[in-house]
């Protein structure tokens, strides 16, 4: 039996690099011309706890993990319990000949091949820490995959450690090759390169978002640390100097939000990536932004809460609290992307947004998106279309041109009053948290509260239109106009979602489709017809409330049929989907 779809699973302790490891695999099979999907899956330690990343590959494109495993690679004997029972008929276990193979993990259809992986580690490489790329050997031995690619990626990985490092990287490969030899015969899943395909990329959610906003011209960076979104800020800083970028690892999420305000307040584009926990402590100047009317866009890379909840882990529970932070009431756009190209895409149009309403952007992943890697075509992230529109950003000449004291906060139609950079003679005025009249003197003056509170507000029409008159940001549908069944969801469900449809439609086309929202605030004003067209519809969300279902009744007046909800910190898959109850009921029902 061969396959074009296999499942590699790479197991063992945190501190074994099985993250570096497992995305440079996938890179390797990208460059050989095939699509890979990496997902991996730690505990928050340094040493110890089992860790796992899977690489699904194919020869045709991929937009999610699946479950089933072909191959798992097991660096200790922990790997060997918990996935054993995810093989397939037919896959295989290879473990270290070192370790004994417990008698009730055993199965007749599965194969186990013992290989020294660390006694090659050592031999060849040097040190037992490089069995995982010995593994990889094996796997690209059992796969039929050309290990020549795996070594290109070796070379440009080590690069910076010197040829002494890749010689030995490039032996324990040989040497895991090598060991393959002995069990492919018994190993039927094969991967083999596509030398000739077109070149493409790999990459994860928080590098096509940084891409995004390093396009768009964000050159200030500031954050706290905090898991999933630190890779943002460890993606500029390695590129700050190339791109004369500022950033600014802080002391705190309060400074860190405090300080891109100052930078935007400059005219600077910057932004805050964080993750719930941290946007929790960044709340009270999210209001600051709110009333100074300053552009900052804050990535939240959302992981289970409450308080540190499970910080390596996936979920979807920010929603409601992001729409509504801060005491008071103001504008604010809540962008959630849902696959590579649309970070890419909201990455650089987050700041166009916040500049043009003059208030935060807030854009919401998760740790499923943030963090997994998947292959697109070299121009999937499209920079043609990057465009940097400052809005009513006044120039050096038109405030030459002022004739009038400058008002700041001028009572405008659009609420969006002409904004200046301070440093121009004609262009000073006072900002504060509290209340203010045009000119940003402090008012309690009733009248003018309530022109200042309308004003922002009437900002909501036009970033209404925003989002109405962009396909990109407000919804995606994938399958069949007149389906029986429409799944509705927002951020990283829809990838496995996007596959589960194409699944139920297999055979019997026209059961399944998908509607898929990407702005949740403002809320797309189409909303309500599209549900409205749908047959059964199916809220499907990581967390426990609801919460784009709350969404949907709140802005829409509209109930759904069912929905599928899952918060155990791991990510929904198109298997877990189309074998849900409530979708097999539903289509019963039609």
């Amino acid at each position: 039996m061969s396959t074009h779809d296999v499942t590699v699973r790479i197991g063992g302790e945190a501190g074994m690099g099985l993250e570096s490891s497992g995305a440079g695999f996938a890179k390797a099979l990208t460059r050989g011309g095939l699509y890979a999907f990496g997902l991996p899956d730690y505990y928050s330690r340094i040493r110890g706890g089992h860790n796992f990343f899977s690489i699904r590959v194919s020869q045709e494109p991929l937009v999610s993990h699946a479950e089933p495993v072909h191959l798992v690679l097991a660096l200790d004997v922990e790997t060997m319990r918990r996935h054993t029972d995810d093989v397939v008929a037919g896959g295989a276990v290879v473990y270290d000949e070192a370790d004994d193979v417990p008698e009730e993990l055993r199965r007749s259809d599965v194969g186990f091949f013992p290989v020294p992986l660390t006694k090659l580690a050592e031999e060849k490489g040097g040190r037992a820490i490089m069995r995982n790329t010995v593994a990889f050997g094996v796997a690209a031995g059992l796969m039929g995959f050309d290990p020549t690619y795996l070594e290109s990626v070796i070379r440009d990985n080590f690069a910076p450690k010197g040829e002494k490092v890749i010689d030995a990287n490039l032996r324990a490969v040989e040497a895991g090759v090598e060991a393959s030899r002995a069990y492919q015969g018994d190993f039927s899943f094969q991967v083999a390169a596509v030398p000739d395909a077109p070149p493409r990329m790999i990459l994860n959610g928080n590098e096509a978002f940084a891409l995004g906003a390093l396009a768009g011209g964000c050159r200030f960076v500031a954050t706290y640390p905090m898991t999933p979104g630190s890779p943002v800020l460890h993606w500029f800083a390695a590129r700050a100097d190339e791109y004369g970028a500022v950033i600014k690892h802080t002391e705190s999420e309060i400074g860190a939000i405090n300080m891109a305000i100052g930078a935007g307040y400059q005219g600077a584009r910057a932004m805050c990536p964080t993750s719930g926990g941290g946007f929790s402590l960044m709340v009270e100047a999210l209001g600051l932004a709110g009333i100074t009317e300053v552009p900052v866009v804050v990535y939240n890379a959302q992981r289970p809460g409450p308080a540190t909840g499970l910080p390596t882990r996936t979920e979807q529970a920010d929603l409601l609290f992001v729409m509504h932070a801060s005491q008071g009431e103001f504008p604010r756009f809540v962008l959630a992307p849902g696959t590579l190209e649309q970070s890419f895409h909201v990455g650089w149009q987050a700041f166009n947004l916040a500049d043009r309403y003059q208030t935060p952007t807030l854009v919401l992943s998760d740790h499923y998106l943030a963090a997994s890697y998947r292959t697109v075509e070299a121009d999937a992230l499209d920079f043609d279309a990057v465009e940097i529109d400052r809005g009513a950003l006044l120039t050096e000449e038109e405030l030459d041109a002022l004739k009038e004291p400058y008002k700041r906060y001028q009572v405008t139609e659009s609420g969006v009053s002409p904004r200046a950079t301070p440093g121009h003679p004609n262009a000073v005025w006072v900002s504060t948290a509290n209340e203010h009249d045009e000119f940003g003197a402090v008012s309690e003056d009733a009248e003018n509260r309530t022109a200042q509170a309308d004003k922002r507000m009437r900002k909501m029409k036009g970033m209404s239109e925003e989002v109405d008159g962009s396909p990109e940001l407000s919804m995606t549908r994938y399958g069949p106009a007149d389906a029986d069944v429409t799944f509705v969801s927002w951020g990283s469900t829809y990838g496995p979602l996007r596959e589960a449809v194409e699944r139920l439609n297999e055979g019997s086309a026209g059961r399944a489709n998908l509607l898929h929202f990407t702005a949740l605030h403002p809320f797309p004003t189409d909303a309500k017809a599209a549900l409205e067209r749908a047959g059964r519809t199916i809220v499907v969300e990581g967390n426990v409330t609801g919460q784009l279902e709350t969404l949907i009744r709140a802005r829409t007046g509209l109930s759904v049929d069912g929905s599928i909800r899952k918060y155990d910190g791991r990510a929904f898959s198109p298997e877990y989907v189309v074998g849900h109850p409530v979708v097999g009921d539903l289509f019963e029902e039609v």
